[in-house]
């Protein structure tokens, strides 16, 4: 699984066959003769267990419990957000980044649920890399990337907090980031801890991962579920049925990490052929990501809404719908709602 930052070059399907999947103009929530509501889902990648929890809650028949027939659309050219936002999917799976940067241009996307509590990125050397002991050691080095913009912002200040400079050389992936750095192609990289980190171990290649929250650095929701606001003023009781079905699903993903990884596999077995991974990742994301400290699942705060755009407005990565840097940091407090997660938490 490859950070949603590169998805885009690296698209197996095409934009045709995802708007054919996608309904024509996403008021795609029409109730069928049988009284169900079809509802559409975009990922952001190929089936993973950052999805487990819509997995669990499709094999389980919770959707269908609450009237809700979804259709889970493959990741193709076309980007979650972008289908959100041109309301051609009702949700779809998205990050903090991506939601930041589009509604700050003026798209209609909002965050509604926040799938991992805990920041799914670190930056990661050879576990063998002894003359690397803190990001500060990272000056001069090779940074091997996605190509997104707030890459090198974010990892300046990461090493400049652990007292570096913050000059360092980038290349763009062409491969996983531990085959990278074991290929001695780059000395870092910023993989996922919950799948790269552990098909690295796996694979005999570990890495050596310093935390993001270590250095300064705002949390960041690696993975959440966003929709329109379009979508949700005119549905607000699909919305509000959709995401008790896909918080069932991930407490009981957080609670029964083998079962849900089982699940997931099961729906997706062409995809998911290394069953050790999906179950290591299961656990490890149950274990640490899915709850935040207080125990919540789900929630999102307005503090790290508002400390990760202050971040991108203040590297002047975010644009205004004409392309023009903004001249001040954007009102979050509509990028994210809680409004629509089940009553009792």
């Amino acid at each position: 699984m490859l950070r949603r930052t590169a998805l885009s070059a690296l698209a197996a399907l095409t934009l045709l066959a995802v708007t054919t999947a996608c309904s024509a103009d996403a008021d795609s929530t029409a109730a069928a003769e049988d009284g169900t509501t079809t509802v559409t889902l975009a990922l952001d990648w190929t089936p993973n267990t950052n999805h487990t929890g819509i997995y669990v809650a499709q094999a389980k028949g919770w959707f269908k419990d609450a009237g809700i027939d979804l259709k889970i659309v493959p990741y193709g050219s076309t980007a979650p957000e972008t289908l959100i936002a041109s309301h051609k999917a009702d949700f779809g799976i998205s990050y903090q980044e991506g939601v930041t940067t589009a509604r700050a241009a003026g798209q209609d996307i909002t965050s509604v649920y926040a799938v991992t509590q805990k920041t799914d990125v670190t930056v990661s050397v050879r576990a063998d890399r002894t003359d690397i002991t803190s990001p500060k050691d990272l000056d001069g080095r090779t940074y091997a990337g996605f190509g997104a913009p707030y890459e090198k912002p974010l990892l300046q200040k990461v090493i400049r907090n652990a007292g570096g400079t913050g000059d360092f050389r980038q290349v763009t992936l062409n491969t996983s980031a531990y085959a990278a750095l074991y290929a001695g192609k780059a000395d870092f990289a910023m993989p996922m801890p919950t799948w790269e980190g552990l098909e690295a171990k796996l694979s005999g290649k570990p890495l050596k991962d310093f935390q993001l929250s270590d250095y300064g650095f705002p949390a960041i929701y690696s993975t959440l579920i966003a929709s329109s606001d379009r979508f949700l003023k005119k549905n607000p009781a699909v919305a509000r049925k959709f995401l008790a079905a896909v918080d069932k699903g991930y407490r009981y993903a957080a609670a029964n990490p083998d079962r849900a990884a089982g699940l997931l596999i099961a729906a997706n077995k062409s995809v998911l052929t290394n069953t050790k991974l999906v179950k290591e990742s299961s656990r490890l994301l149950a274990k640490e990501y899915y709850k935040g400290t207080d125990g919540s699942i789900g929630t999102q705060s307005a503090a790290r809404w508002k400390a990760f755009a202050d971040f991108e407005y203040g590297a002047g990565l975010l644009v205004d719908a004409n392309g023009r840097k903004l001249t001040k940091a954007p009102d979050t407090s509509a990028f994210f709602t809680n409004t629509y997660l089940p009553a009792a938490r």
